[in-house]
């Protein structure tokens, strides 16, 4: 009698509240990651994401109906969320999925760091513009995600007081390669996750 008294105190207070808070964490990582591929225009992996996504929920959420009366379930279930909110934007990071363009606003001379840009294989397009105190130069670059980081360490290491703005490329036309010759295909996801088609 006493062992099956602590064996289901174990179960109720500690395993069960475990179980919820991972299930927790996985279902919201994939909500997480399901709302990036749905921003992406991606109709193939956000539908089979919010499968295992609701899947999982109901299952969490089924194991709390059931013991309404334990409170450690309710604390899992919210840090479970906290949690996976996290797990999902590191995960979604570390992916990297995606095309974004790079806006450059430069008054300096920028003949140096569109040739060292052009060097490690970024393309890009130049505008020259007028600006409040003079002349500029508008550069733009289309870059996988994944290279960001280097085109910004070039562009920091020739203007360090350029202005940049960067944002996502909903879809792209990949077949122009007049215009694509900069981005670099480095990314491990496979093609037809990239496009959604």
């Amino acid at each position: 009698m006493e062992a099956s008294f602590f064996e289901t105190v174990w179960f109720t207070y500690l395993l069960l509240p475990l179980l919820i808070f991972s299930a927790r964490i996985i279902d919201v990582t994939l909500d997480t990651l399901r709302i990036i591929f749905i921003s992406r225009g991606n109709k193939v992996v956000a539908p089979i994401l919010g499968f295992f996504e609701v899947l999982i929920w109901l299952i969490a959420i089924t194991r709390i109906m059931q013991n309404l009366d334990n409170w450690t379930t309710y604390v899992a279930y919210a840090a479970g969320f906290a949690v996976g909110n996290y797990v999902g934007l590191k995960f979604e990071e570390k992916l990297a999925i995606g095309i974004q363009v790079i806006r450059i606003i430069t008054s300096k001379n920028s003949s140096e760091l569109i040739s060292s840009l052009r060097e490690n294989g970024f393309g890009s397009t130049t505008v020259k513009a007028e600006g409040k105190s003079g002349p500029v130069d508008i550069i733009f670059l289309v870059v996988q995600r994944n290279s960001v980081k280097a085109a910004i360490a070039i562009i920091n290491h020739f203007n360090p007081k350029a202005f940049y703005s960067i944002e996502d490329v909903r879809s792209l036309n990949v077949d122009n390669a007049k215009f694509t010759t900069g981005v670099k295909n480095t990314s491990l996801i496979p093609s037809w996750v990239r496009k959604g088609r």
